[in-house]
């Protein structure tokens, strides 16, 4: 790191906590914002400022100023800006480091822009770990707001050269992020299923856990999603009293979509949203559709409640 720097976190969630932790114990001068005081509170404790609200946090600092939004996409994000914008310089910057549409990151920088106030999108990647691993970035906006935020993607990046980079314009960051979660998607899909076809093969007696543990050390899908899976069969075997519901946060859609727009085949991204969609019908009327046709033209069996 060259130099330490002043930087306001807005959004004190476990991710966004765990940022501004990061960035104090790098050396880092932060101000903490969240409409929970007991979250400020507790950055307070570890050195940091606190505000009340996002634009007393960007009052609190010197220009060029650098906010940090870890807040939820959308309409949040929008109304964030407007708090701050009059509070704001030429020359500060606004990082949105969460995980919004690339679209909306490249309109609030064009807007941002005409106020000679840089918007830096930054796709965030690392979870709860990435107190302690570091997190990886995906960059986008204008170069030089970029390089002057250089020591703060370097303290929160895994290393100094490793984990991070300036990917592209206003936008990038965020539609490198898009595509990285839709890959997700598609990663834990496969190791889900993998998993479930092992557990079916009760003849076999196959013990997942070892299984897990035996993949992670040299074979080719190692990787630390198949980590995070044998670590959660070491504490549950067999997933009891885990509902089979999975949630998205939009990525994955937005990834889709994008495919559908470019003409680009993305089945098994594709194929890995629906069976969330899937996994959120207890009562699938499709499911039912099929059963009763089966009965009506080839009189099978229906099982019925």
């Amino acid at each position: 790191m060259t130099h330490p720097m002043e930087i306001a976190m807005i959004g004190l969630g476990r991710m966004g906590g765990n940022m501004a932790t990061r960035l104090l114990r790098g050396g880092h001068r932060v101000v903490a914002a969240d409409p929970s005081p007991q979250a400020v509170d507790r950055l307070v404790s570890a050195g940091a400022r606190g505000a009340r609200s996002a634009a007393q946090a960007a009052g609190m600092l010197t220009s060029p100023r650098a906010v940090w939004l870890m807040i939820p996409a959308g309409k949040p994000i929008d109304d964030t800006i407007a708090q701050l914008v009059p509070v704001l310089s030429p020359g500060d910057t606004i990082i949105d480091g969460g995980n919004s549409n690339y679209r909306e990151s490249i309109r609030r920088a064009a807007d941002l822009s005409a106020r000679d106030i840089h918007y830096v999108d930054c796709g965030t990647s690392g979870g709860i770990w990435g107190l302690e691993n570091g997190y990886s970035l995906m960059i986008g906006g204008d170069t030089h707001a970029v390089e002057r935020l250089r020591p703060v993607f370097e303290t929160l990046a895994p290393a100094p050269d490793k984990g991070w980079g300036h990917v592209g314009p206003p936008g990038a960051g965020h539609f490198v992020k898009m595509v990285h979660n839709g890959i997700e998607y598609g990663m834990m899909q496969a190791f889900a299923e993998g998993f479930a076809l092992m557990a079916k093969k009760t003849d076999l007696s196959l013990d997942g856990r070892q299984i897990a543990e035996i993949w992670r050390h040299g074979s080719v899908v190692r990787s630390w999603l198949l980590d995070l899976a044998a670590r959660a069969l070491d504490e549950n075997p067999t997933l009891e009293g885990v509902k089979p519901w999975v949630s998205d946060s939009g990525e994955g859609r937005w990834t889709v979509q994008e495919a559908i727009d470019l003409d680009v085949s993305a089945p098994v991204i594709t194929l890995s949203l629906f069976e969330r969609f899937r996994s959120r019908d207890a009562n699938s009327y499709a499911d039912r559709m099929l059963a009763v046709l089966r009965e009506q033209f080839g009189g099978h069996g229906v099982k019925r409640s």
